[in-house]
């Protein structure tokens, strides 16, 4: 029987570590994001390729929807942005703007959104430091494969986030924060939320 001493077996498990974890640079290692904290600042390009700063949608009297995704045009990630396309005057009407994050380049963010008609904004996070500022579980990315407009096309991303949605009120601050996202009802389940904090507003 071969027995291991107990360094030996701390040794064999940070190698187990390393090689399952995404490695990240120091600035962007995972924070615990809650409800009450001020939303980190960040910055991205769109599927337009513009940049995009939150400084200038951040406490600008509008709540912002701030939603991390796992990959542009797979199923579950269709579901959900479709549901917050639908929903957009609703959101509106609810002083709300939304953004969706995923570590896809500007290029399949363009894709998705011509596929699907998305009228909202996507942000391209390469670098996952987006999904990292806000505590999101960043794993190695991957492939998709899937057709546009009749040719099929090889989807790549660098990282994969877990299906986190985040609400930043008018000052500033995170007030909803879900880490277990129905992918279709997220658009919804945000919408509810909202009416209620809206109505709470009314009533103070």
């Amino acid at each position: 029987m071969v027995r291991l001493s107990f360094c030996s077996l701390l040794c064999l498990s940070c190698v187990v570590f390393t090689f399952g974890a995404v490695s990240l640079g120091a600035e962007e290692r995972p924070v615990a994001l809650a409800v009450g904290d001020a939303a980190p600042a960040f910055n991205a390009n769109t599927g337009a390729g513009d940049l995009w700063q939150s400084v200038d949608h951040t406490a600008k009297g509008k709540y912002l929807v701030v939603y991390f995704y796992p990959a542009a045009m797979t199923g579950g990630c269709t579901q959900q942005a479709c549901s917050y396309r639908d929903q957009t005057a609703d959101l509106t009407g609810l002083d709300a703007e939304v953004v969706g994050i995923s570590a896809d380049p500007v290029n399949n963010l363009k894709l998705f959104k011509q596929a699907h008609s998305l009228n909202f904004t996507l942000l391209s996070d390469v670098n996952a430091t987006i999904a990292s500022r806000f505590g999101v579980p960043v794993r190695a990315g991957g492939t998709f494969t899937t057709t546009v407009d009749g040719k099929e096309v090889t989807l790549k991303r660098p990282y994969t986030f877990a299906r986190w949605t985040f609400v930043i009120d008018k000052s500033g601050k995170v007030v909803h924060k879900d880490t277990s996202v129905n992918a279709s009802a997220d658009s919804s389940s945000v919408a509810e939320f909202l009416r209620a904090a809206t109505r709470a507003d009314s009533d103070g």
